[in-house]
């Protein structure tokens, strides 16, 4: 039985794990073929600018692009 999660983003792609987690989460979710719903709010935004140069660390923007394709809902 398919459901729908909302994760809740509210912090900077890169000062803690918290962007790393989400794209986990929702990965795995929409993997099995659940419906994904990501808020972002305040500094959680920057995880979806275009043209971000992250090195050595997963790049937010490309990850959740790739989710996005894969049926991730996002909400600014």
């Amino acid at each position: 039985m398919a459901k729908t999660f909302t994760l809740f983003l509210a912090t900077s792609p890169y000062s803690y794990e918290n962007t790393l987690t989400a794209v986990r989460i929702a990965e795995s979710a929409l993997q099995k073929g659940h419906t994904v719903n990501l808020i972002a709010s305040g500094d959680g935004v920057y995880c979806f600018l275009k043209g971000q140069k992250a090195k050595g660390i997963t790049n937010a923007g490309e990850k959740f692009a790739e989710l996005i394709q894969k049926g991730l809902r996002v909400y600014l």
